[in-house]
């Protein structure tokens, strides 16, 4: 069993099945997770096909895992499911807009990281894919999925293949405030980024790629102005084809 002490993101899986059994059990254990109105605002879908995996690369850069791992998990925001049973109760519902969006949204990402709580303590791997969102249309079309349906998370899961070293985390200090939210000096951020900026691999981040610093791999290459705000009008455009907006 593991902790979350010792939790590693893991890319690459072994040809060992996740049975539909154990996959299920957790599914339904994660689902006691908290939820807005004991409404479950999610579902998942399961893809295990190599086919249905291969359409689904794309939406996610053609990173390796995604036709790699047995499983791959799409977990959407899911206001449909709700709707439809409003409807065939005599109740009129009204969420298509954008707060019942971030409502679903919410309880889709408190499933799933209950659910890859679980499958630390099953010794499943996993990856979470902050794809999703970049590119949802191409999800929506490969999934079927309808209106009030949106992918927000997806995890790469099967058995370990490897044993990459842990990720660095920011101290307590630095994201924890008490009784208001306290500015940081630059003396803060000097203290609180001083293990990150000092490994050894981000060290030869910054020289390889010809910055200065750190930070310039996140806003000059990683996450850059351009990407993000292109890939923001395409998230948009998606949540009004989904009835969100």
């Amino acid at each position: 069993m593991k902790n979350l002490l010792t939790r590693r993101t893991i890319r690459k899986y072994s040809t060992q099945e996740v049975s539909d059994e154990l996959l299920n059990r957790l599914m339904t254990e994660a689902a006691r997770t908290q939820t807005m109105g004991n409404l479950q605002l999610y579902s998942v879908i399961v893809t295990r096909s190599a086919e249905m995996k291969a359409k689904l690369a794309p939406a996610h850069f053609n990173q390796p895992m995604v036709e790699g791992a047995p499983v791959v998990l799409t977990i959407c925001a899911d206001f449909h499911r709700t709707s439809s049973w409003a409807r065939c109760r005599q109740a009129e519902p009204g969420y298509n807009n954008f707060l019942s969006y971030i409502n679903a949204a919410t309880d889709a990402l408190l499933y799933t990281q209950t659910l890859c709580n679980l499958m630390d303590e099953a010794g499943l791997g996993y990856c979470y894919l902050g794809t999703t969102i970049y590119q949802p249309q191409q999800i929506i079309d490969t999934l079927q999925l309808p209106q009030l349906v949106m992918p927000v998370a997806t995890l790469t899961v099967g058995w370990p293949d490897e044993a990459p070293a842990l990720s660095d985390r920011l101290p307590l200090e630095s994201f924890v405030h008490q009784e208001t939210y306290h500015d940081y000096l630059a003396s803060d951020i000097d203290t609180y980024y001083n293990y990150k900026e000092n490994l050894e691999e981000n060290q030869n981040f910054v020289k390889i790629n010809h910055k200065e610093t750190l930070a310039q791999i996140f806003t000059d290459i990683r996450y850059t102005r351009k990407d993000n705000e292109a890939m923001s009008e395409g998230l948009l455009a998606a949540l009004k084809v989904q009835g969100f907006l």
